[in-house]
């Protein structure tokens, strides 16, 4: 154990601190502990290089992308006890932060890349290199971390206790139980094989249904095809657990969202259009909204107010965060002028890299994607100028946005900032007169830097609150961010390379990429004369606003509407365990003590869950074929049966979440 430090998350870690209350983390900020060493960079990087093939393999190979967070604390701890080593918690949270530069990097790269691939399979001349994709991944990334550190303190500090950070909170609690030997370790260790088996079960032999809906019933069925109005709820235990960390008032604001989305709009749209056609995009839709199921009405048409709302969010959270900039920018401005901060020496737990260092690093980054743009995209100064524009502002006004995402849900709605932006540099593009495959090729690698920019920086802002939490120094964690990202964006663009000649990305057998697909469909009509959704964008733009006018907080709300109901149901069902287990007793402490519990256990369902779907994953892409089947060869969990028993096991891993939970005493 180090010195100096406490065993555990203080009691305060995660409520609003009281006035003139000071949060210390488990680390002492007035002692200096072993964090960047050989050890923890080696380990560190090889994690960043594994997790980077295996992710960016996988999600394109069987279009199922993993979080490789949780899975690279698990792993850090499981090394550094190999070792033996006794100060191994700040060298883990380096571990885990270097290594985590992989799942932002993959993100980016296979939401927007392999789509030049797709659109080159479909006759258009378009030619892709090693060097586009490593710089597009590389560029973005680096840009998102810059334009992050200044949020830093707000994100991290100034809002403790007001963000529930859900993924970084299982996170801590895995790499704190490390220097745990006691019953919370035993706990999560648990929670985390019940939440594994559980989600394993369902994703690999499938015995129950892993989304239960109202069209496996009769009647379900015919309300979802004449009036479009279903319900369904995912049954996993990660989700579950994500939704006991982010708590009741959030996960209502939430499934607000997505309950006028799926019970309001859509029915509303097969009730006024029913019988016409609308093509909105220019993309050849033929179907009248009428013969369309639920699920393809929200992913067609309403889906994209949730992006105009969150679109709108991140221009109001600019706004609200105008303060934090403008100071930002103040201190950027006496450093460069050889002034100091009044504030005198600043704590170890709080040095992040000069403001000086931040702006010559955006400026001098955003000089080397314009060159890039310039002599590796489009060979024009004109359009790499407007490129770099899109580029500079898109990524700076959604940074802040995919902050909020992941300190509220856990979830970055990267891939709908991707649609966006690939939409806006289409246009701005066939205005400034570049189209066709050179303009396909342009809004890509556009789309492609602002969406690892984006996708680094949400992930970034979890291992910052990692850090201070347990109280590393965010210095360090910054550096060394921009050598893991270095290293992954070499790795992804790599594998992307060799994936290509080895399955390619179109006709038979070739890989699902199903982001990459969705982008490459919605970029050839807008090359080709297409449009945007631009009313479905001002509704929920107009939604935004009048959320923030009646002071209900926009973004959750708007992300509700974005992502599907199935996922955020279980929220709320989560979040109202929290709220349960934690005020059954008239004893505050009693009350805290188990909510504390839940919330181990839930991290436990969560690290379960995120590790045994990178072994379910891997089976699958084996061709590795366990799922439980009928006599006609359909799935069983496709069946009624497998709705019921998905539905019995999800109220008994309810009843295990409050039970357990409730057991706790207060001197634990």
């Amino acid at each position: 154990m180090e010195d100096n430090e406490k065993i555990g998350l203080p009691e305060n870690a995660q409520r609003e601190l009281k006035p003139g209350e000071v949060y210390e983390p488990i680390l002492s900020p007035n002692k200096k502990y072993k964090e960047v060493t050989v050890w923890s960079v080696i380990v560190g990087l090889l994690m960043t290089v594994l997790f980077s093939a295996a992710a960016a393999y996988l999600g394109l190979k069987v279009g199922q992308v993993f979080e490789a967070a949780i899975p690279i604390a698990i792993i850090a701890i499981g090394l550094s006890s190999v070792a033996k080593k006794n100060d191994a918690l700040s060298q883990n949270v380096i571990i885990q932060s270097i290594g985590g530069c992989s799942g932002g990097v993959v993100a980016g790269a296979i939401f927007t890349l392999p789509a030049l691939y797709i659109l080159q399979g479909k006759g258009y001349d378009i030619e892709i290199n090693y060097l586009q994709v490593f710089l597009s991944s590389l560029l973005g990334g680096v840009l998102g971390i810059l334009f992050l550190i200044p949020f830093r303190k707000y994100f991290v500090k100034e809002q403790h206790g007001k963000f529930p950070f859900p993924e970084a909170t299982a996170t801590t609690q895995v790499l704190v139980s490390g220097q745990k030997k006691g019953k919370d370790s035993l706990l999560l260790v648990v929670s985390g094989l019940i939440g594994g088996v559980y989600d394993f079960i369902i994703s690999t032999f499938g015995w129950w249904s892993e989304t239960v809906t109202t069209k496996v019933v009769g009647w379900g069925a015919a309300l979802a095809d004449k009036v479009k109005l279903m319900f369904k709820v995912n049954v996993g235990a990660a989700v579950l657990g994500l939704g006991y960390i982010i708590g009741l008032k959030y996960a209502f604001i939430i499934c607000c969202g997505s309950m006028l989305v799926w019970f309001i709009i859509i029915p509303g749209m097969n009730l006024i259009w029913g019988n016409d056609i609308i093509d909105m995009m220019n993309t050849g839709i033929a179907m009248r909204i009428g013969e369309m199921s639920p699920e393809m009405i929200f992913t067609g048409y309403a889906r994209h107010i949730g992006i105009g709302g969150i679109a709108m969010a991140g221009v109001i959270s600019i706004i609200k965060s105008w303060g934090v900039i403008k100071s930002s920018v103040g201190l950027a401005a006496n450093e460069f002028k050889g002034k100091k901060s009044a504030a005198g020496e600043v704590e170890r737990t709080q040095k992040d890299l000069s403001m000086k260092f931040i702006v010559i690093g955006i400026v001098a980054i955003l000089l080397l994607t314009f060159v890039f743009f310039r002599f590796g995209v489009v060979g024009n100064f004109g359009h790499a100028a407007i490129g770099i524009l899109v580029v500079a502002v898109i990524a700076f006004l959604f940074t802040t946005v995919a902050a909020n995402a992941i300190a509220i849900v856990g979830s970055n709605p990267v891939s709908g900032m991707t649609l966006m932006t690939l939409i806006l540099a289409s246009l701005v593009m066939v205005a400034a007169g570049l189209s066709g495959a050179a303009g396909m090729t342009a809004a890509l690698i556009i789309g492609g830097v602002v969406c690892t920019a984006l996708a680094v920086a949400g992930a970034f802002i979890t291992d910052l609150k990692v850090g201070y939490w347990i109280g590393t120094t965010p210095k360090n964690q910054e550096i060394w961010k921009f050598v893991g990202v270095a290293v992954a964006s070499a790795t992804v663009a790599g594998v992307i390379m060799i994936l290509n000649k080895a399955y390619g990305f179109v006709g038979d057998g070739a890989l699902v990429a199903p982001q990459a697909n969705a982008m490459s469909a919605v970029i050839e009509p807008m090359m080709s004369g297409g449009n945007a959704p631009w009313l479905l964008y001002g509704i929920g733009a107009c939604i935004a606003l009048i959320l923030t006018f009646l002071k209900i907080p926009a973004l959750p709300f708007a992300l509700g509407m974005f992502i599907p109901i199935d996922l955020n149901i279980p929220l709320l069902i989560g979040g109202a365990i929290s709220w349960f287990v934690s005020s059954r007793s008239k004893d505050e402490k009693v009350n805290k003590a188990r909510y504390d519990r839940g919330t181990l256990i839930a991290s436990g369902f969560i690290a379960g869950g995120a590790l045994m779907g990178v072994v379910s994953a891997i089976l699958k892409f084996a061709n590795v074929d366990l799922v439980a089947r009928m006599a006609d060869g359909s799935f069983f969990a496709s069946t009624p049966l497998a709705a019921l028993i998905a539905l019995v096991m999800y109220i008994a891993i309810i009843a295990y979440m409050i039970w357990d939970s409730k057991r706790a005493k207060v001197e634990e």
